[in-house]
C-alpha cells in the first residue's frame, strides 16, 4: 500500500500536525502507476452501479492490467509523451481507466464534462491541441461537431475488444514535475484558462484528503461522490487519492436525487462522501436522511455553509461535515478535520498542514482581522505548473512568492479563514464593502429558502445594492409579504446595509458545470428586466 502523508500521532492537534508534517515527494513518480499498480491485487477498486441498479466490481489487479492495455491501445493510435488526450465521459470504469492509461504513457489527460455543449468542448479541445479524445457514446455527436477532425476512441461495444487485443505496456518513467493533466477553470469571468498540473499534485492533495475524511484510509472504506470526475473536485478530491490509498470507490450514473442518494449510501455502506453544497441543500430541502448510514465523514466545498446547514447534516446524515476550500489552480489547501480541531460554522477552516495560506492586505502583507485577498505560498506541490500557453496570465497570479486566488477573505485571531467573496463579486454600496456569502448564509437560515444567491445591482444613490435570487422550499409561495419577511430576517440578523433591496423568486439558479452559481448571469438578467 502507498503510505499516508499526514502523521498518525497518538494525540493529534492542529499545531502538532503542522509541526510534524513534511513533504516527501520522489523525483520520479507516475500517478497512473501509483494509483493502479500498488494496492493489493484482489482488493476492490471500483463498484459500478448501473442505471438498472445492477452492481459490478473491478479489482486493482484488473485496474492495473486494463490500464496497461488501454495505454497500449492509445500508443497504437499514435499517442505519445506530452500529447493531450480529451476524456469526455461521465463517472465510469472507462473514465477512470482513461486517465490512468494516459498518465502511464506520459501523456496529458484533459478532463471534460459531459454537460458541456459543442462550443465549450470545441474551445477546450482546440486550445489544448488535443491529439485524441476518449468519448462515451452519448457525447460522440457533440465532440464531432466541436472538433470535426479529432480522432476519437469511443467507449462503446468496440472499446473493450480493442483494449483486450492490445499488448499491455509498462508505464513510462515520468518525473514528479512532468505534466499529467490539463483542467480548465469554470470560466465565470472571461474565457476558461487551462491549469496544467504535474504528477506531484497528487501529493499536494493527500493531506486534505486524509483529514477531510477523518484519517482515511481505514479498513473497509467506501467513498462516493455525485460530482463529475471531470471537475477537479470529483477527480482529485475523491477518485485519484482514493485509488492511491487502495480504497473502494463507488460510481453511479449522472444525476442526483436526494432520497436515492441516501438509499445508495445505505445499501453500499459508504463511509466517506464528497457532497457539494448544492447536493446537501437539496437533501435538506427534501428532508432526506437515515439512521442506517455508515458515514464517518462528509466533505464539502465550493461555497460556505452555515451552522444550521451543518447541524442538519450531522443530525440527519450521522456525520460531521468537513468544509474545505481550493481552486482549480491550487486545490483543497484550507479546511477542517472535526475530530482534531474545532469547526467554526461559516468559516472555511484552517490551512491544511503542509500548505501556507494567508490573507494579504493592499500592500501585499499578511494581515489578521481585515478583509484581503487569500493567497497560497509558492512553491506548493498542489499548485499548477502554469496556465496553458498563457505566460502573462500565469505571471499575473503570483506576487512576491504568493499565488493570488482572486478571492477575498478574512483571518480571525484563531487562524481560521473566512470566505468573503470573489474579488469581482464584492458589492460596493454607499461606502460599504459587502460580501454576498454572509447574506446568503442568513437567508438560508429561513425555513422558506431552499437555495439563494446574492449579487450587486446598480442603484442611483448607493452605487450598488444587494439583490437576492431565491428558490423556495416546497409549501411556500412567492409573494411580496414573503419578500419583506426575508428582508426583515436579514435586517435583524446582519445589518441594515446588507438587507437585499430586491428579492426575486426563481425556479432555479444558473450554475457552472461544477455547481458554482453564475453571479454574472444573475446580474445580466437583472439588467435586462
Amino acid at each position: 500500500m502507498n503510505p499516508t502523508i499526514i502523521p498518525r500521532l497518538s494525540d493529534p492537534t492542529y499545531d502538532r500536525l503542522v509541526a510534524a508534517m513534511q513533504w516527501q515527494i520522489p523525483d520520479v513518480f507516475n500517478m497512473g502507476s501509483a494509483c493502479a499498480d500498488v494496492a493489493p491485487p484482489d482488493s476492490v477498486a471500483l463498484v459500478t452501479v448501473g442505471g438498472d441498479g445492477r452492481r459490478t466490481t473491478t479489482t486493482f489487479a484488473e485496474l492495473s492490467r486494463w490500464s496497461d492495455q488501454l495505454a497500449g491501445a492509445l500508443k497504437a493510435r499514435g499517442v505519445g509523451r506530452g500529447d493531450r488526450v480529451g476524456v469526455v465521459a461521465p463517472q465510469s470504469l472507462e473514465t477512470g481507466l482513461s486517465h490512468l492509461a494516459v498518465w502511464k504513457l506520459g501523456a496529458i489527460s484533459l478532463p471534460l464534462a459531459s454537460l458541456f455543449g459543442p462550443d465549450a468542448l470545441g474551445y477546450r479541445l482546440q486550445d489544448a491541441g488535443a491529439r485524441l479524445a476518449l468519448v462515451s457514446p452519448e457525447n460522440v455527436a457533440k465532440v464531432r461537431e466541436a472538433s470535426p477532425g479529432l480522432e476519437l476512441m469511443v467507449m462503446d461495444d468496440d472499446f473493450w475488444p480493442e483494449l483486450h487485443a492490445c499488448e499491455a505496456i509498462p508505464p513510462v518513467s515520468t518525473l514528479a514535475e512532468d505534466p499529467a493533466f490539463l483542467i480548465y477553470t469554470s470560466g465565470t469571468t472571461g474565457p476558461p484558462k487551462g491549469a496544467l498540473h504535474a504528477h506531484r499534485t497528487l501529493f499536494g492533495h493527500l493531506p486534505a484528503f486524509e483529514l477531510f475524511y477523518e484519517y482515511a484510509p481505514r479498513p473497509d472504506d467506501v467513498i462516493w461522490t455525485p460530482a463529475d470526475w471531470a471537475w477537479i473536485g470529483g477527480l482529485m478530491d475523491v477518485l485519484i487519492p482514493a485509488w492511491y490509498h487502495g480504497m473502494t470507490v463507488l460510481t453511479t450514473p449522472p444525476g442526483f436525487d436526494p432520497h436515492e442518494a441516501i438509499d445508495l449510501m445505505v445499501q453500499h455502506q459508504v463511509t466517506c462522501a464528497f457532497l457539494p453544497p448544492t447536493a446537501l441543500k437539496m437533501m435538506r430541502a427534501a428532508n432526506a436522511g437515515s439512521s442506517n448510514l455508515q458515514l464517518r465523514a462528509i466533505f464539502t466545498g465550493g461555497e460556505p455553509l452555515g451552522a444550521e446547514m451543518l447541524g442538519w447534516a450531522e443530525t440527519n446524515l450521522g456525520a460531521r461535515v468537513n468544509e474545505g476550500y481550493g481552486q482549480t489552480e491550487a486545490n483543497i489547501v484550507v479546511g477542517n478535520c472535526a475530530s482534531t480541531w474545532p469547526v467554526k460554522p461559516g468559516s472555511m477552516g484552517r490551512p491544511i498542514p503542509g500548505h501556507q495560506v494567508v490573507v494579504l492586505d493592499d500592500s501585499g502583507t499578511p494581515a489578521v482581522g481585515e478583509v484581503g485577498e487569500l493567497a497560497v505560498r509558492a512553491p506548493d506541490p498542489v499548485m499548477m505548473i502554469e496556465y496553458w500557453n498563457q505566460p502573462e496570465a500565469t505571471a499575473g497570479r503570483y506576487r512576491d512568492g504568493w499565488l493570488l486566488t482572486g478571492d477575498l477573505g478574512r483571518e480571525d485571531n484563531d487562524g481560521y479563514l473566512w470566505f468573503v467573496s470573489r474579488k469581482d463579486d464584492i458589492i460596493s454600496s454607499g461606502g460599504y464593502r459587502i460580501g454576498p456569502g454572509e447574506i446568503e448564509e442568513s437567508l438560508m437560515g429561513h425555513e422558506a429558502v431552499a437555495l439563494c444567491a446574492v449579487v450587486g445591482v446598480p442603484d442611483e444613490i448607493r452605487g450598488q445594492v444587494p439583490a437576492a435570487y431565491v428558490v423556495l422550499n416546497e409549501g411556500f409561495i412567492s409573494s411580496d409579504p414573503l419578500a419583506e419577511e426575508l428582508q426583515q430576517h436579514v435586517r435583524v440578523r446582519l445589518a441594515a446595509h446588507e438587507v437585499p433591496r430586491h428579492v426575486i423568486f426563481v425556479a432555479d439558479l444558473p450554475r457552472t458545470t461544477t455547481g458554482k452559481i453564475l453571479r454574472m448571469e444573475l446580474q445580466r438578467i437583472f439588467d435586462q428586466e
